[in-house]
């Protein structure tokens, strides 16, 4: 135990381990549940009969040569000794009904007499000479002689009859003798799968091995949730399968499967676990079947194993044992170790409690939204000046001196109110002396009325000398003008 807090931290404490992996006992469930009903056993075996085909039983003959590989091997067996006692007891008694037809068997052991085949007088020496023939024995006792044109047919029949039978039923067997199926034997997945904390995110994981020094190429990983549910129109889907993502779109699941490796899916808002959490697993169902495909090395055949690990087989809180250690040259995988978890440090919120719990738990919105909303309504203001402006007549554009006067006073003002509302984000001291009378705001008022006079007085001195005498020196201008200018502004602006 030492040793193993030395590896693995303080921390860290060990629960339980499976059968195979230390002899511990399972972690303890709340609630005993009763066998569950598996859509793929832990071998790999999918729980799925076929029934009621009615007429589509025919589609099984039409592709006979798939049907008998697919058969059980006793049944296999069973149909190529039927096959090969058949046909040689109906060709053996072709041959006996020739001879018996042209009268070979009372004349057997007549010299004189050319038979169609020598040396056939009963049913066994018929079966011994199609066997002989057959087999290419060829002992040189019992032949066909040239007398018999019927046993010249007949003997070219059975050689073409005999080819196809066995090319039948030899390839059938060894297709059937190839087959990766026990190949898929020595890849190892773990008993259970785990969730925990891996990378800061919730993970599910469990692990896949190889037990061969020979590489499966090419190997990939997927895997499936079959878990029911309802649709919003009312329709009930028994086994509804969904895609977990265990690295389709970063490569991870094309797998380097030298050693064993512990195989992730990230539990997200895009993950169907993504409302899963340490308490709901004891009232949810579901199934996760795991596919692993890849090349077979030596034959060069595709290899599929298959496993699934049900709502009572996935362990929360826990982690895989490390089961690579450095030796003197070389990597030691030791598999006494596969299938044994402990326990670590686990939130029991599912992700999107803790999403929630998170965005509660964050500061307010800060006041900058309120100043680009004032941002823009003093942009709208000025925008409505520059079209008031610009339907003025251009003698009283010149009047009203520059063109960006108001346009500084309102930048001036959302300044203002921008250091205003800033005042709220500053230290308690830097505000005090903010809130001083006589500081920043009584000296940005002064500088504001200064910045208003000064554009006037400016506009009154860039007149003409008539209209600087009608205006008064920077009085009210609109008693002093001209009829004419007067009826154009009365007329403008009513």
């Amino acid at each position: 135990m030492s040793a193993l807090r030395r590896k693995l931290g303080d921390e860290y404490q060990v629960v339980s381990t499976s059968a195979s992996g230390g002899g511990g006992l399972p972690p303890p469930r709340s609630a005993p549940r009763g066998k569950r009903q598996r859509f793929v056993d832990k071998n790999g075996r999918c729980n799925v009969q076929h029934g009621n085909l009615g007429g589509e039983s025919s589609r099984y003959l039409s592709d006979f040569f798939t049907t008998l590989v697919d058969l059980k091997w006793r049944w296999n067996l069973f149909i190529f000794i039927l096959t090969y006692t058949v046909a040689w007891l109906f060709m053996a008694s072709m041959w006996w009904v020739i001879a018996y037809m042209r009268g070979d068997l009372n004349k057997a052991h007549d010299d004189s007499y050319t038979p169609c085949v020598a040396n056939v007088y009963n049913f066994p020496s018929a079966f011994l000479f199609f066997i002989e023939t057959e087999a290419t024995i060829g002992y040189g006792y019992r032949y066909i002689t040239d007398k018999c044109p019927e046993g010249i047919i007949l003997f070219l029949f059975q050689s073409i009859l005999g080819s196809i039978v066995d090319a039948f039923l030899i390839g059938c067997m060894f297709i059937k003798m190839s087959q990766p199926k026990k190949r898929a034997e020595t890849l190892m997945f773990s008993e259970h799968a785990a969730i925990s904390m891996r990378d800061g995110k919730l993970t599910l994981m469990f692990r896949v091995g190889n037990l061969r020094n020979s590489h499966m190429v090419s190997a990939q990983i997927r895997c499936k949730l079959l878990k029911s549910r309802q649709t919003p129109e009312g329709e009930f889907l028994p086994l509804d399968q969904l895609e977990l993502d265990v690295g389709f779109s970063t490569g991870a699941d094309q797998l380097f499967l030298v050693s064993p490796l512990t195989i992730c899916h990230v539990i997200d808002s895009k993950s169907p676990f993504y409302e899963l959490s340490q308490r709901s697993m004891h009232t949810e169902q579901f199934e996760i079947v795991v596919i692993l495909e890849g090349i077979v090395e030596t034959t060069g055949m595709t290899c599929q194993a298959r496993t699934s690990y049900t709502e009572d087989e996935v362990l929360w809180g826990h982690r895989f044992f490390p089961v690579i250690s450095l030796e003197e040259g070389f990597f030691k995988v030791d598999y006494s170790q596969f299938h044994a978890t402990f326990e670590v440090p686990t939130p029991p919120y599912s992700v999107k409690e803790q999403e929630e719990m998170l965005l509660m738990s964050s500061p307010l919105i800060p006041p900058a939204v309120s100043n680009s909303k004032e941002r823009n309504n003093s942009v709208e203001c000025l925008d409505g000046l520059d079209e008031v402006g610009a339907k003025l007549p251009s003698k009283l554009q010149k009047i009203t001196g520059r063109d960006d006067f108001p346009k500084k006073l309102l930048r001036m003002s959302s300044t203002t109110s921008e250091k205003a509302y800033s005042m709220g984000d500053l230290p308690m001291k830097l505000q005090r002396i903010s809130s001083v009378p006589g500081n920043s705001e009584e000296k940005l008022g002064s500088k504001t009325t200064k910045m208003m006079s000064d554009p006037m007085s400016q506009s009154v001195a860039e007149l003409p000398p008539k209209l600087q005498k009608l205006s008064g020196g920077g009085g009210r201008m609109e008693g002093n003008l001209p009829p004419k200018l007067r009826k154009m502004n009365s007329d403008r602006f009513t």
